[in-house]
């Protein structure tokens, strides 16, 4: 029943942000008659003022040649970019939102999508879906928020809202890589629930929330699960972030099954060069196997990324993951993997295209390790993708 209400709010959420959205947008100041004008007419003009709702969209197009040519034409185990060898159309979406200020203390975030990264990116291994998942995966945001005057400024958001746990974002376009690291990929990319952001001071935030499951479109039982965030700046140039779950994400919502998962995060800025190490690891008992044996998953990424010259950009992401019990990605395996970027950025106006040549090497060993090849879709230790994308977004002042 928790989940059947969490839905029905759902809808009842998206319906509201749909008609509310002309009658919350503000109309603009209107300026001053011509006879109040003073000799001084540029100081008693009024100041511009951004507006309060943008809107936007982007297409998303990749082309993967795989050199092991599998008949399927598929990236095995993967959520994102899962087609190999075909043109796809991998993420198409639009968007509207106003963020919550002193100002303007209300807040909604509503986006739609389409393409191959929505098919599977919010479903457990081997768990049941939500009803009318195959609805609710063309969301990839649907929310309110109110900026309460507590203090520094207490956020509150409900409904569907971005991740807080990860490093790399479901749209490549917010990427330094187009293609997701595998820690990207089986962790959450959006949340559905309620999240709470209090900045206590100018180096440290904290958060905790309140959602359904560990991936929003998987239904293994009723019960919420819980999470908190802690922020640490301590100047303008390094953050470190550390970001824990814990919830039950099996059909036995007993205490002792559920499971315990710790997001971390380091990021260095610099001018040109940024540097992001991430770890992750999960763990929980095994309810359907007899001794309920403890499970024990991690991963780590380094993304790094260099602004050569104004359009020019080069990134290169080493990483590794290790799931020797299949939880995650469902075989036992161990992946290590290098992915090498280039990028040429065309702004125009409100538009920008992004062109990006990529180069991906995949290793994966263990009993149920391997990537599809040749006709009969054998499984290879190995996987070397060259991958063409263009993306172009729009984007309102």
């Amino acid at each position: 029943m928790i989940a059947i209400t969490w839905w029905m709010g759902m809808i009842t959420l998206v319906t509201y942000l749909i008609t509310m959205t002309q009658a919350l947008a503000e109309e603009p100041e209107r300026l001053p008659r011509k006879k109040e004008l003073s000799q001084n007419v540029a100081a008693q003009l009024p100041k511009a003022r951004s507006p309060q709702w943008h809107y936007g969209g982007f297409v998303d197009l990749g082309y993967s040649h795989d050199f092991n040519f599998p008949d399927n034409h598929l990236f095995r185990n993967r959520g994102t970019t899962p087609r190999v060898n075909e043109l796809e159309l991998n993420m198409g979406g639009a968007y509207i939102r106003k963020s919550a200020s002193e100002q303007s203390r209300w807040g909604a975030e509503l986006l739609g999508q389409g393409g191959q990264d929505s098919k599977d990116f919010g479903f457990g291994t081997n768990l049941p879906h939500v009803p009318g998942s195959d609805v609710w995966r063309h969301f990839g945001r649907a929310n309110l928020s109110y900026l309460a005057p507590v203090g520094n400024g207490l956020t509150i958001q409900a409904g569907l809202f971005n991740s807080l746990i990860g490093y790399e974002s479901l749209y490549a376009k917010d990427n330094f890589n187009y293609t997701r690291s595998w820690v990207a990929d089986y962790s959450p990319y959006l949340m559905f629930g309620a999240n709470a952001v209090y900045p206590f001071n100018d180096r440290w935030t904290g958060a905790v929330f309140v959602i359904n499951e560990y991936f929003h479109l998987q239904n293994a039982n009723d019960l919420p699960s819980y999470g908190a965030q802690a922020t640490y700046t301590p100047n303008r140039s390094w953050t470190i972030k550390e970001t824990i779950y814990y919830g039950p994400d099996q059909s036995n919502t007993s205490l002792e099954f559920w499971r315990f998962f710790s997001d971390t995060i380091v990021e260095w800025k610099g001018k040109q060069v940024t540097i992001a190490g991430q770890y992750q690891m999960g763990t929980q008992k095994n309810a359907s196997v007899p001794g309920n044996p403890r499970l024990i998953y991690m991963g780590a990424a380094l993304h790094t990324r260099w602004h050569i010259t104004k359009p020019w950009f080069v990134a290169l992401r080493p990483e590794l993951y290790s799931d020797p019990n299949g939880l995650i990605t469902g075989f036992e395996q161990f992946i290590w993997a290098v992915t090498a970027t280039s990028e040429y950025r065309l702004p125009y106006e409100w538009t920008n295209s992004i062109f990006r040549i990529e180069y991906r090497h995949d290793n994966s060993t263990g009993s149920g390790g391997g990537f599809f090849k040749g006709e009969q879709n054998t499984l290879t230790p190995s996987q070397n993708l060259l991958i063409f994308s263009v993306i172009w977004t729009f984007d309102s002042p």
